[in-house]
């Protein structure tokens, strides 16, 4: 698992096994969580013809449709990897976190 780019308080793009993964961060009130999803094929298409928009864009659909709700019928509620790749992705970040801090970071071309 490897991060790609990011935008501050809203998401975390990543890589994993020649896979794209959005960690999009959500906050409804006091209640703060993550929802990763892997990017389907659809997805990653408008990523490479939209760039870092179309997946602020995704990290923003996420976000408010609630899928932590009780009674959520968001969408990206069954597509939520965070129990199954939620270490990866928090070691991936306080490793690319580490490696910014020393100067080393390197982030992904933004479109």
């Amino acid at each position: 698992m490897k991060v790609l780019d990011h935008e501050p308080y809203a998401w975390f793009l990543l890589e994993h096994e020649g896979a794209l993964y959005l960690d999009a961060h959500c906050s409804h009130s006091f209640f703060d969580y993550s929802v990763l999803i892997k990017l389907s094929a659809e997805e990653c298409g408008q990523f490479e013809t939209l760039g870092r928009d179309y997946i602020g864009r995704l990290a923003y659909d996420i976000h408010y449709s609630a899928p932590a709700a009780l009674g959520s019928t968001s969408p990206f509620r069954s597509r939520n990897l965070t129990r199954e790749l939620g270490d990866a992705v928090s070691a991936a970040v306080k490793d690319w976190r580490g490696r910014e801090a020393l100067g080393s970071h390197t982030a992904f071309p933004r479109a």
